[in-house]
């Protein structure tokens, strides 16, 4: 047998072994900050922390569709067929 092959078949046997340890049937028991009262101090604490994780992510989210806005505005105000300026052009005109 050529090494290639029972690397392979190595790799099959383990890929197998872990997917049955995977589908094994086991109870499921909730963390700790999910098992118990749902107003407890420590689930109202995820609570936030969760919605202050949200609101990051929409505020990221909205920055960068902002900024495809601005970009759809800016080519919007060049007249069509006009070519960009170069840059040391553009920068020697503002000066």
């Amino acid at each position: 047998m050529s090494v290639g092959f029972q690397s392979g078949r190595l790799a099959g046997g383990l890929s197998a072994l872990v997917f049955l340890a995977a589908m094994q049937a086991r109870p499921v028991w909730a963390c700790a900050a999910c098992y118990g009262q749902s107003d407890a101090p420590m689930a109202r604490g995820m609570n936030w922390g969760i919605l202050s994780l949200l609101g990051i992510i929409v505020l990221v989210l909205g920055c960068v569709a902002g900024f495809f806005v601005y970009l759809a505005r800016r080519a919007a105000e060049l007249p069509a067929g006009t070519p960009a300026a170069p840059l040391a052009e553009s920068t020697a005109e503002r000066i």
